[in-house]
């Protein structure tokens, strides 16, 4: 049997940025919950293991609590290309 699908696309991103600030899973929790967000440690894990799904609300809120903008935890590979203007 092979290993299941990645049930969200941010979850790398968001492990990543809260590795490059130092922060644990409990410190994230923590901004996610001044925003009003009730979560738990073990959801940010299995956010950041793709095990878990995430909403359009939550990446938000994501972004929010990492200070970042929300592209930010997108991967660039699925941003809209910028165009060039033509001469």
């Amino acid at each position: 049997m092979g290993k299941a699908a990645p049930q969200n696309i941010v979850g790398p991103i968001v492990r990543r940025i809260r590795y490059e600030k130092d922060w644990t899973q409990a410190m994230l929790t923590a901004r996610c919950a001044r925003l009003g967000w009730d979560i738990h440690e073990s959801t940010i894990a299995k956010i950041e293991a793709q095990i878990r799904c995430v909403t359009d609300q939550e990446s938000v809120l994501l972004a929010r609590a990492l200070g970042v903008s929300l592209l930010d935890v997108f991967p660039k590979a699925m941003l809209p290309q910028k165009r060039s203007s033509r001469s």
